[in-house]
């Protein structure tokens, strides 16, 4: 049985699973995949409502963590590195929790298993602004966009899920809809349970707020064995305003399993 959600995969060696924030796909994590194939089996995903995967009647965290947990089941690789963004991020944390035998190592991305309060009111505005709007540009789109979004690359961002429908107009490929319906229950905090005591690497953007030291208690109760690296001079999309010192963060990450087992041997 098809699991529904769009994955590409590159290169060879133990498995890695990449999952994107809000509103992106699978491809905005792509330097990170080409850093990797090399010595990884690379999956990268298109979360449930995003690019090009099917949508899910209640999208949660753990309804999308149900839903990647039955791709490793029925397609996936049946143990596997996952390595999640912001919304990529929550969605990675709960499937540790949930199904921990999954997880080999856990990276999360610039994001906390909390609580968080609503803060996309101008992305949704400018969304609903281009959907409305019957854009035959993707000029025409960036002009909606402008009134209820400062940041240029905010935009540029959002316009990268932008395509042509069958009548010549330009839509979202994401389920505008859907998200905004579920983006409370993507705002909360994972599930709780019995904590992952696998390997696990939180990387914050040094001007980013997404994670701060209030948080540490609720990320040492979930995740005891968690460190924290810090990426300095960027927000919170860390893979792309430092993509070479995020990826060789996670690389080397990534690699001290493996280093683990060959001086046990």
């Amino acid at each position: 049985m098809s699991s529904g959600l769009y994955v590409k995969r590159a290169g060879q060696g133990p498995a890695v699973v990449l999952l994107h924030g809000l509103f992106g796909s699978g491809a905005n994590l792509g330097a990170l995949a080409r850093s990797l194939r090399d010595t990884f089996t690379v999956f990268s995903l298109d979360l449930p409502g995003h690019g090009r995967s099917g949508r899910l009647v209640n999208p949660d965290l753990c309804g999308i963590a149900d839903a990647l947990n039955h791709w490793m089941e029925e397609e996936g690789p049946s143990r596997a590195h996952i390595v999640g963004h912001s919304l990529g991020g929550k969605v990675a944390m709960q499937l540790a929790l949930r199904y921990p035998a999954k997880v080999e190592s856990l990276v999360v991305a610039d994001i906390a298993p909390v609580q968080y309060t609503a803060h996309h009111d101008d992305v949704f505005a400018a969304l609903m602004a281009v959907a409305d709007g019957q854009c035959g540009s993707r000029e025409e789109a960036a002009r909606l966009m402008a009134p209820h979004i400062a940041e240029d690359a905010v935009i540029q961002f959002l316009l990268a899920s932008l395509q042509r429908d069958t009548r010549g107009s330009f839509g979202w490929r994401f389920d505008l809809a859907g998200i905004r319906a579920a983006y409370p229950a993507l705002q909360a905090a994972p599930e709780s349970g019995p904590p992952y005591t696998g390997p696990v690497l939180f990387i914050k953007g040094g001007d980013s707020n997404y994670i701060q030291e209030q948080h540490r208690q609720a990320i040492i109760s979930f995740f005891p064995t968690a460190t924290v690296k810090v990426v300095p001079d960027c927000g919170h999309w860390l893979h792309a305003e430092k993509p070479q010192l995020f990826n060789s963060i996670v690389g080397r990450f990534l690699a001290l399993p493996k280093q683990r087992m060959l001086a046990r041997g």
